[in-house]
């Protein structure tokens, strides 16, 4: 009688038989040595799993090794359990909180006496060090729930935890050395396959991200698989700390967050509001030229408006909480501020008949709204509480979705790579748990979209589960000038909010039938897209855009009246020309222009005031300038702001 084996299907499509009780280490092993070497983690059914969980008879089975995407999220994990069992020799009394990979890198929550500071960073790096060295094997063991609170009973963090956890929930523990982690997984074979890491900085993080709870000290680090990739990534952080928003903000004048208005509210400053001006009339524009039509709604409506569209019961948490009724209302009527404009829309499209032959109806608006994002969350521009979005809502017939997705993938496709030069990929985000209307409904909607991105011969990924409660969307992603990845453009597909608002519009066959609808917004949030402009561009704005183009600088006060004349005829052709009359000297003026990142200075001497020229600096062009009749420079910058030209013309 043979002995009891299982079938593993490999991502080539060959089968493998192994004893029963096998681990992903043991198929390692069974294809070869090398491979045993390299293997980091096992790939079950599209779940990640250690190499030492037995594998289930009949799946489909990929070992990841540091070729793998996903085997980066597994050592970054692994390295934040190797902080916490740092952390815990040096301060045996620190409560645990959670400590997840995230983007570049990880982070571990402690509760401890007193916050963290750069000697401790300097001696929890040197443990891990030690805990490396000591190629401690990640052990997982599932436990009880009874037992689970007997190990962590001396941790109300963890039991905290484990009181969240469902009664069917498996609880598992990782061990390393002397480190014991609720935990669920998945780690790298040992303490020891982590070789290239790096402590980043400490900060306070409330627990659970709850601003009533206690204050955690949160370490930040990094883990790459390779020396070179960890000293280019933290070549590209110092870069990314010269180009911060917030300190350039400052710099350059363009906004502020004030303390006595509240965290996560932007004043725009006259330079920041330029730039705000600038992209708002941009977009206005390329959608006026493409079928759009502009609206404006109020900031404030009755909360059964939200009630209605689902957003209340689903997005209650990120909602300023309600406003009392108004004089001679009822008393049980409440008010919200707005987080979203797509009801205001809907009730403009509801407010006639409409026919088939109206449709598509396009309808955008530059929108202020706002969302109650916790203060902890709260970054510059990059996350805010008062958002201005460039929003617009397309309502349409089913047999319009295709074409309506290729006219918005184009207007992507202008606004990102062709007028900012931006590389960009596109998501396919599938239905999350929470979600409104039908499997169906939603079958149909994923089907649409996946359709008119195979049409146009776009390459996407899918990310399941990651769509917006009422329909499933496109997500753009595009990379900035350091190669960080940022959240662009939406296109969210939405046959439920019709629905729940009974929306019609007459068909050719003179019966009523349902519109589908389409959300999207190109920037995003003007906030978020202009935090991440100045990070791009380093505050060195193209010329389009820069709140000041050109500033005029005569070399001494005889030449003042022939600046003033230059500088009046920028300002008549449109360009936003600033006249130094400041009694400085010319190298002093110049550096300030460079310091403030003016695209160009026009310098007025004695030679060009009588030749009527300028002797023209591009910025970052050190001392070399060309000399321009006034009327050719104009003619210039025109066509390089026209063109919205990436590079200088002049």
């Amino acid at each position: 009688m043979s002995a009891p084996a299982i079938r593993v299907t490999l991502p080539d499509g060959s089968e493998r038989r192994l004893p029963a009780g096998s681990t992903g280490a043991d198929l390692a092993k069974a294809i070869g040595p090398g491979l045993a070497k390299a293997a980091l983690a096992v790939r079950v059914d599209g779940q990640v799993w250690d190499l030492s969980r037995p594998l289930p008879d009949r799946m489909k089975v990929a070992l990841l090794t540091d070729k793998d995407a996903q085997a980066l999220d597994v050592l970054r994990h692994s390295c934040a359990h190797v902080l916490a069992t740092a952390v815990r020799q040096l301060f045996p009394h620190a409560r645990i909180g959670f400590g997840p990979p995230i983007e570049d890198g990880f982070y571990y929550d402690f509760e401890v006496e007193r916050p963290f500071g750069p000697e401790d960073l300097e001696a929890i790096e040197k443990k891990m060090a030690e805990v490396v060295k000591a190629d401690y094997p990640f052990v997982r063991e599932e436990v009880s729930r009874a037992e689970a609170k007997q190990r962590f009973k001396d941790d109300p963090l963890k039991l905290e935890r484990i009181e969240d956890l469902g009664p069917d929930e498996v609880i598992s523990v990782y061990t390393d050395g002397p480190f014991v982690d609720l935990c669920r997984g998945p780690h790298v074979p040992s303490t020891g396959r982590i070789k290239h890491f790096k402590l980043l900085h400490a900060a306070g993080a409330y627990w659970r991200g709850d601003e009533r709870r206690q204050m955690l000290q949160r370490i930040y680090g990094t883990a790459w698989f390779s020396k070179e990739e960890l000293e280019a990534y933290l070549r590209r952080l110092e870069e990314a700390k010269k180009r911060d928003h917030r300190l350039l903000g400052k710099q350059l004048d363009l906004f502020s967050i004030q303390e006595d208005v509240g965290p996560g509210l932007v004043f725009w400053h006259p330079k920041g509001a330029m730039l705000q001006f600038q992209l708002r009339r941009f977009i206005e524009d390329t959608v006026l030229e493409r079928g759009y039509q502009l609206v404006y709604t109020p900031h404030v409506t009755r909360e059964q408006l939200f009630l209605r569209s689902g957003h209340l019961p689903l997005y209650a948490e990120n909602q300023f909480p309600a406003m009392g009724a108004g004089e001679g209302e009822a008393e049980d009527v409440r008010y919200r501020v707005k987080p979203m404009n797509c009801p205001m829309h809907i009730l403009i499209y509801a407010s006639q008949q409409r026919s088939y032959r109206d449709l598509p109806i396009r309808l955008a608006e530059v929108a202020n709204v706002y969302r109650n994002e916790r203060s902890g969350t709260l970054h510059g521009m990059l996350r805010v509480r008062g958002l201005t979005m460039d929003d617009a809502h397309i309502f349409l017939r089913e047999d319009q979705i295709e074409d309506e997705i290729f006219q918005l993938l184009d207007l992507v496709d202008l606004v990102m790579a062709r007028t900012f030069g931006l590389a960009y990929r596109l998501d396919l985000a599938t239905r999350p748990v929470k979600k409104l209307g039908s499997d169906a409904t939603w079958d149909t909607a994923e089907r649409a979209l996946e359709r008119a991105l195979e049409r146009r011969g776009i390459t996407y990924r899918v990310d399941q589960g990651g769509g917006a409660f009422y329909g499933p969307k496109i997500d753009v992603k595009f990379n900035d000038a350091i190669g960080r990845e940022w959240q662009g453009a939406t296109i969210q597909l939405d046959y439920e909010l019709p629905d729940r608002f009974q929306l019609e519009y007459t068909g050719a066959d003179n019966r009523p039938h349902r519109p589908v609808m389409i959300h999207r917004a190109i920037y995003g949030t003007l906030e978020r897209f202009c935090g991440f402009l100045i990070e791009h561009f380093a505050g060195a704005f193209p010329l389009w855009l820069s709140p000041e183009q050109v500033r005029v600088l005569p070399i001494s006060d005889d030449q003042l009246a022939a600046a003033r004349g230059v500088a009046s005829q920028l300002v008549a052709a449109g360009v936003r020309a600033h006249l130094d009359e400041r009694s400085e000297t010319l190298n002093y003026k110049i550096r300030d222009a460079e310091m403030q990142k003016v695209p160009y200075m026009a310098v007025v001497g004695q030679r060009e005031a009588e030749a009527g020229t300028v002797a023209v600096r591009g910025r970052g062009a050190g001392k070399k300038q060309v000399v321009l009749p006034v009327g050719e420079f104009v003619a210039k910058l025109g066509e390089e702001i026209r063109t919205r030209s990436l590079t200088p013309l002049v």
